[in-house]
């Protein structure tokens, strides 16, 4: 009896032991971990660390083996379409974000899939109307828990060893012309979210603290302030409200903050870029002028209660959608003979100029432009402002301004290494003429869904042979130091690392590896499909990886044409929706797989329908519908790879279907939204200028 009382005993323990054994691990990484630059092993934020600098200490592939990498493994994503997102990498796990906000978690050595979370879009957005994009740029981790944010507005955060949601939130209502690009910022026991939409209607930007715990709100700061007879929120909206005139606020006067959060431990502060004006025009929002505070700045704010610290306006009063979204990095600096390096933010905004910003005091330490600047000669060092040209407002006439609403450098990433001392900057080049001429000014009013700008921009042409280029910029001396014309674009984001290596994935489909010092190229890889993300790296059991998510993708995938000229023959790739696998690859210097090659570009051919009878006004009305439709479906609707090009389909030919899908939501779960109130009268202008389109291109 006794005996078997042992052996019942000593069986009960090897199975407790067991289990614990088997038992996961509760991955936690707090502030510290994330902002160490030191660890090889994982890539914790967006921008690998806290600084975003996107640098890498990893030196095992370096320049003088860098031309032996090859494809270790590749995960294909059949359902996916645009794939813009960082992928995290946390204790051997891969995580990253696909089409729709499905979720994914794969394990980062063989790059089998381990969990997938679909927070199902499509359900939520049924039978509303919608505005926004499909894509997501990426999740936030911290002390075990994965944050991320729906198209929708819904914001949730996941247990990373398992999937399991554990809160989500709503940040706006779901009826309002609102959407969410943008990854989250966790730090600080906090995670936080802005929202886009600036362009789709009357809005007013804020950004939303939540607990990382419990997804309770914490705090919230309104980047432009509301109407003052409701009195103001905070110290800083009255001081900005000073910097408005006329009702601004039934404008909403924008500034929505889509991407761009920094956190800076040592500061305790969160560094938020803002959003340009709703609408475009000064004229209209704040017809007696004003620097329309926060727009176009970086904010410091308070890690813990959101209070404001200090700003700088890039683009004061700002009327060309100069928004400054972009990374803001943290690096330190030597500067001039002083020993004591300055702590400085880097920052590469739409506007052109390349700024270097003291973020203890947020007092400007340089500026200079990085490309083609023609709405301001330069920046004044005294003041912080720029020195604008005169007529670059179109207030008598149309103006011509580069950079144009693209921007001289957009969301896609730019790096920093601290070996190199050089930023890597995707960069752009694009012109356009504004004007507003035939605009009633003081009777415009944008709505919901419907938006605008409140200037046309139009064509113009375009101040270099090249519309992208890569662009190793020093931020101590303000110069360029080597600069890489490119033929199509925009092309993806860039990472560096310590084996004197730069890594930028193009539009084209080529995946490159550069000399970081002085560009010269190094390993070429076809991918067969052009990237919009940026790469990372890790080290697994002592052997260094990259990973690139493949899949054309952002705005520019949507709108496509937009701003294209002859001379930009690479707008249109030829990345045709749902003819090329989208994938997750990842390559090392020992790799052997074996990746399927792709299908060749593919360009929509245009139906003829003879027996469609065109009615030219109602194709002339039709092209003024089609404007909800272009940021996915294509300017002119000549589709770039985010949905089907419509002068291809059969759909618009037939009156029910084209309700089914455009009114009724019919493909909901493939990211096209329903439009209820939409009208047959509507439908069928949009039926004739679609016809038109596709005869004027056969």
């Amino acid at each position: 009896m006794k005996n078997s009382f042992l052996k019942a005993s000593l069986y009960l323990c090897l199975l407790v032991i067991s289990a614990c054994e088997k038992a996961p691990t509760t991955i936690s990484y707090d502030d510290a971990a994330i902002a160490n630059e030191s660890q090889t092993n994982d890539w914790l934020a967006y921008g690998r660390t806290h600084n975003e600098r996107r640098f890498s200490p990893s030196d095992q592939i370096n320049e003088g083996n860098v031309a032996k990498l090859k494809v270790d493994w590749f995960l294909d994503l059949p359902k996916d379409v645009g794939l813009v997102s960082t992928p995290l990498v946390v204790d051997g796990t891969l995580y990253f974000t696909g089409t729709m906000n499905v979720i994914r978690a794969v394990n980062a050595a063989t790059g089998k899939l381990l969990w997938e979370y679909d927070p199902k879009v499509a359900e939520a957005i049924r039978g509303t109307q919608r505005t926004g994009w499909k894509h997501n740029r990426g999740i936030s981790f911290y002390e075990g828990k994965l944050f991320a944010a729906t198209w929708d507005g819904r914001l949730f955060a996941l247990d990373a060893q398992s999937g399991k949601e554990l809160w989500m939130v709503r940040t706006f209502d779901i009826d309002r012309a609102l959407y969410i690009t943008g990854a989250p910022k966790a730090f600080n026991g906090l995670v936080l979210i802005g929202n886009g939409g600036t362009e789709s209607g009357p809005t007013r930007g804020w950004v939303t603290a939540y607990h990382a715990d419990t997804g309770e709100e914490a705090w919230k700061f309104y980047i432009v302030p509301g109407n003052p007879a409701d009195g103001f929120e905070n110290a800083a909206m009255e001081m900005a409200a000073k910097t408005w005139t006329g009702e601004w606020w039934r404008h909403g006067g924008g500034g929505n903050a889509w991407h761009g959060f920094t956190y800076d431990p040592e500061f305790n502060a969160i560094y938020i870029g803002t959003g340009n004006g709703s609408p475009w025009n000064r004229k209209i929002r704040s017809p007696g002028g004003g620097d329309n505070l926060f727009l176009c700045s970086i904010v410091a704010l308070d890690a813990d209660t959101g209070e404001y610290l200090w700003h700088y306006q890039t683009t004061p009063g700002e009327s060309w959608d100069y928004n400054s979204n972009m990374d803001i990095v943290l690096a330190d600096l030597a500067l001039g003979d002083d020993e004591k390096p300055v702590k400085a933010i880097l920052h590469a905004p739409k506007n052109g100029f390349f700024y270097v910003i003291d973020r203890e005091t947020g007092k400007l330490v340089s500026a200079e432009p990085f490309v083609e600047t023609t709405w301001a000669t330069h920046i004044d060092i005294e003041t912080g402002r720029p020195v604008e040209v005169p007529g670059a407002r179109y207030e008598t006439d149309t103006a011509y301004i580069t950079p144009n609403a693209y921007g001289g450098h957009s969301w896609h990433a730019m790096s920093y290494s601290s070996e190199t001392g050089l930023a890597y900057i995707p960069a752009q080049h694009y012109a356009t003429n504004y004007s507003d001429l035939g605009f009633d000014i003081e009777g415009f009013q944008m709505e919901p869904f419907v938006g605008g700008f409140g200037v046309n921009p139009l064509p113009a042409e375009q101040p270099e042979e090249y519309p992208s280029s890569l662009i190793a910029w020093d931020p101590v001396n303000q110069e360029s130091v080597w600069e890489i014309p490119q033929k199509s674009g925009p092309n993806g984001g860039t990472l560096t690392t310590a084996g004197n290596l730069l890594f930028q994935g193009r539009a084209d489909g080529r995946f490159l590896a550069y000399d970081a010092t002085t560009g010269d190229e190094l390993w070429n890889f076809d991918m067969g499909l052009g990237m919009t993300a940026a790469p990372i790296t890790f080290e697994l059991n002592g052997k260094q990886y990259v990973s690139m998510l493949v899949g054309w993708g952002g705005g520019s995938a949507g709108i496509g044409s937009l701003f294209s000229t002859e001379k930009y023959s690479g707008s249109n790739l030829g990345w045709d929706y749902g003819k090329h696998m989208r994938r997750l690859v990842t390559f090392s210097l020992d790799g052997s797989a074996e990746m399927p090659a792709q299908p060749p570009p593919h360009f929509p051919e245009p139906l003829e329908a003879p027996e469609f009878e065109i009615d030219a006004a109602l194709a002339q009305q039709g092209a003024l519908e089609f404007g909800a439709c272009l940021g996915c479906h294509g300017f002119n609707a000549v589709a770039s790879g985010m949905a089907p090009d419509l002068r291809a389909s059969a759909i618009p030919l037939e009156k029910d279907s084209f309700a089914a899908v455009v009114r009724d939501g019919a493909l909901v779960a493939g990211g096209m939204p329903g439009t209820p109130g939409i009208s047959d009268a509507q439908l069928e202008a949009l039926q004739h200028y679609i016809r038109h389109r596709a005869r004027e291109t056969l």
